[in-house]
């Protein structure tokens, strides 16, 4: 009966690796396809780059101060105007506190970080709490919903939401 045990409880743990090991995958392949390439298009100013991370039936919510809810159309034509200014200077990074992925769907929770004018003196930081949901289309990992929200600009580098997340890569977590 010992070596049952032992067999059946190496035999879970097993599987509960490997489902970890298809969620670290996954949470480096949306790392790979979408925040590595969301950050690139913010730096680059790079809108066919960051209008491709997002699925043709994009919902965007902005919430706190700034309610609205848009369409993939109407949210996006904003960044078209704004990043045709070629002196523009910014940088967006992310943390997380929640990353949760399967089947082909992820749902992401977190904050970030936007910086204009990067080490400038006229440098300006924002910061908010974003909550996305992912799915994959065609293989590739695509922004359904986005909502994000300053909490009407509570959230700031000392607060304890944002030193208490993760970095995208630390995967431990999850």
């Amino acid at each position: 009966m010992n070596r049952l045990s032992t067999y059946i409880i190496s035999l879970l743990l097993l599987c509960s690796n490997m489902a970890t090991s298809q969620n670290i995958n996954d949470l480096k392949e949306i790392n790979s396809q979408i925040w590595n390439n969301f950050s690139k298009s913010f730096e680059t100013l790079n809108y066919e780059l960051f209008e491709s991370l997002h699925s043709k039936d994009l919902i965007r919510v902005n919430g706190g101060d700034y309610k609205s809810i848009r369409n993939k159309e109407a949210y996006l034509e904003g960044y078209k105007s704004r990043w045709s200014n070629p002196v523009l200077s910014q940088t967006i990074s992310f943390r997380f506190s929640e990353r949760i992925c399967k089947d082909g769907m992820a749902s992401e929770r977190g904050v970030y970080k936007f910086t204009m004018n990067p080490r400038t003196e006229n440098q300006k930081i924002y910061y908010g709490k974003f909550h996305v949901i992912l799915r994959k289309e065609n293989g590739l990992w695509k922004i359904l919903i986005d909502y994000d929200s300053s909490e009407n600009e509570s959230i700031n580098e000392t607060e304890t939401l944002y030193q208490n997340t993760f970095a995208v890569d630390d995967f431990e977590k999850y």
